[in-house]
């Protein structure tokens, strides 16, 4: 089982964001959970927050389809260079906002765990 922190972790690794450490949001910040600070983004969680997310879908050339009850995200496997494509299947549940933002993210991840396989 993969933890929230990995799959930001290697959702930025896809992106090729640098983390430059973890922290909580300050007491002034919307964010929630843990974020990570990227270096040239400051704040960073596409899990909690759809304008990263979006940001994050759009860099990879993700594409995102809303269904009734699910959403779906798929990559590209002509823009990835040589990596394999991914598709992602998230229920709504309450939220479908946030099931967006974390199926963006886990396709995300996935990029990022066969960068992380592939490299020596």
């Amino acid at each position: 089982m993969t933890t929230d922190r990995e799959l930001l972790e290697l959702a930025a690794k896809a992106a090729g964001y640098t983390i430059e450490f973890w922290g909580s949001p300050d007491y002034y910040s919307e964010r929630e959970g843990e974020v990570a600070q990227v270096a040239g983004l400051g704040e960073w969680n596409p899990l909690t927050d759809d304008g990263d997310a979006l940001r994050l879908a759009v860099k990879l050339q993700l594409r995102t389809m809303p269904q009734e009850k699910c959403v779906y995200v798929e990559s590209n496997p002509d823009t990835l260079l040589g990596f394999a494509g991914v598709s992602v299947l998230e229920m709504y549940g309450a939220d479908p906002c946030a099931a967006t933002c974390r199926a963006i993210t886990r396709a995300a991840a996935e990029i990022g765990k066969q960068m992380k396989e592939q490299t020596p």
